[in-house]
């Protein structure tokens, strides 16, 4: 049963959101997307499960497979590491930036409370400028004041 592939906008924003819209899908060329309505090459987990499974169970060569799906070798080893690792899951994309408050030390956290005994009044835009002279950071003052506030103890 032939059905038309989901093309609609809804489609569409959601790869866009999920951020698994493949950026180049006219360049998938091989025969399952163009033959098969299931297929669609926009959807870049797809596109990533068929060329491992191209590669993995048809044997097809690493280089041939990538072209034709329209990815790089690195994303195919990249893209097989993490299915090795997560299954299917390991193919959809990880949030990018930091994983936690690595410029918020233990340290950096001490040095700020400490700041804040011994002068009540002082702005986060001067801590913030402190934290440079003294760790050579770039902190944001809302994050210093994110920070601090959430080592407050809450008082109902």
């Amino acid at each position: 049963m032939n059905r038309p592939k989901p093309r609609g906008p809804a489609k569409l924003d959601a790869l866009r959101q999920s951020g698994t819209l493949h950026p180049h899908p006219q360049r998938v060329t091989d025969p399952l997307f163009q033959d098969q309505p299931f297929f669609d090459a926009r959807d870049l987990m797809q596109v990533k499960y068929e060329l491992l499974r191209k590669v993995e169970i048809d044997g097809a060569p690493v280089s041939t497979a990538v072209t034709a799906f329209g990815l790089s070798r690195p994303s195919y080893y990249q893209a097989r590491s993490a299915f090795e690792q997560d299954g299917l899951a390991g193919l959809a994309p990880q949030k990018r930036g930091p994983r936690r408050a690595h410029k918020f030390s233990a340290e950096v956290m001490a040095f700020l409370e400490q700041l804040r005994e011994e002068q009540p009044e002082i702005r986060y835009p001067e801590m913030a400028g402190r934290v440079q002279e003294r760790f050579g950071l770039a902190v944001n003052p809302r994050s210093i004041e994110r920070h601090l506030r959430r080592g407050q103890k809450k008082t109902s």
